[in-house]
């Protein structure tokens, strides 16, 4: 995994790293390999992780088809703020 860093600003390349081990899965990885898991467990883990796929997949064919609603988005921090306070920073 490669991060690049630009003017000298690492606090920003740490957060961007943060952020793409956390979609590749690689914190709930060194979490589980912590500690031995026996066999019986690491079954019933992957048959709760295959049941939670399962749903999610469901649940988004439904949106998809409108048998569902689709979440609500969160509305933009800029997009709440009045156009007056807007001006009022530029001054």
């Amino acid at each position: 995994m490669q991060v690049l860093v630009r003017d000298n600003n690492v606090e920003q390349a740490l957060r961007v790293l943060k952020k793409k081990m956390q979609r590749e899965g690689l914190f709930r990885e060194m979490k589980q390999r912590r500690a031995y898991e026996k066999p019986s467990e690491k079954r019933t883990r992957e048959h709760a992780d295959a049941i939670r796929r399962a749903r999610k997949q469901a649940r988004k064919k439904a949106q998809y088809e409108g048998l569902l609603p689709k979440p609500k988005r969160k509305p933009l921090r800029d997009a709440k703020a009045e156009p007056g306070a807007i001006a009022a920073k530029a001054s």
